[in-house]
């Protein structure tokens, strides 16, 4: 338990074998639920996961499995709901390959302790080591999906909108619509456009850029140029719509 909250780590994962085991055992101890899910790896990563809550002895950690790949947002989703189910508070999102350093994670979860926001966004940009850390490449999409994020979002303040570092609250959980949210690539940026529809406060924090040797991308140009633009048109329409039938029925 962080301060009064119970709270879910979720951890989407896909072909992961060597790097989940440190992703799962590196995660706080005040944390009451992992929840692992294993978006149908076709590598060993849901067997080691399994055997490491199995040689800890950890009943914390729950796997789940989808049966065919979904896509990281859907299985964020998954991770999302077990969480609700089993009475969690706040979840947050530390990713598979081992990218989220758990050091931040209690600054992560600070502002819906206190009351000061219903989702919180790590923001990579505000750590000074990004602009070595992060690959040159990365860094350039990075500020071109924040840009983009900003107006589509209808969040001006937040940035790094590709940072899966997160926390979301209970309340944001159950008044957003989650089984619209974009299943693959892209759901950072369609949720956020959400939680502005839901009217859920929304923070960035600064955290630690983190690439290994050993890390890989899911985001190229094919990813880019397809389909995350009309994710963004989607977000962006539905948010205007929404706000527009606000204004009318406040005018009724």
């Amino acid at each position: 338990m962080y301060r009064h909250l119970r709270v879910a780590v979720v951890i989407p994962a896909f072909n992961e074998e060597r790097a989940i085991s440190d992703a799962i055992t590196t995660v706080p101890d005040f944390v009451d639920v992992v929840i692992v899910v294993d978006d149908a790896s076709t590598d060993a990563t849901a067997t080691r996961a399994h055997a490491v809550a199995r040689e800890r002895g950890d009943d914390r950690i729950v796997v789940v499995t989808h049966a065919t790949n979904r896509g990281v947002g859907a299985a964020i989703v998954t991770g999302y709901r077990r969480a609700l189910a089993l009475g969690c508070d706040v979840a947050a999102v530390m990713a598979g390959d081992g990218q989220m350093d758990p050091r931040d994670l209690p600054a992560v979860l600070a502002p819906i302790a206190d009351d000061a926001a219903d989702y919180v966004k790590g923001n990579r940009f505000l750590h000074p080591e990004v602009w070595t850390a992060m690959p040159p490449a990365r860094i350039v999409g990075n500020l071109v999906l924040s840009a983009a994020t900003k107006l589509t979002s209808g969040y001006r303040h937040v940035f790094d909108s590709q940072c899966g570092y997160t926390a979301i609250s209970r309340r944001a959980l159950e008044r957003v619509e989650l089984d619209g949210v974009f299943p693959r690539y892209g759901y950072p940026n369609d949720l956020l456009s959400r939680l502005h529809v839901a009217g859920m406060r929304v923070l960035d924090v600064r955290v630690r850029p983190v690439y290994g040797p050993a890390w890989k991308s899911g985001i190229n140009l094919g990813t880019v140029i397809h389909p995350i633009p009309w994710v963004l048109l989607r977000s962006w329409s539905t948010r205007v719509a929404s706000e527009a039938r606000d204004r009318w029925r406040a005018r009724a």
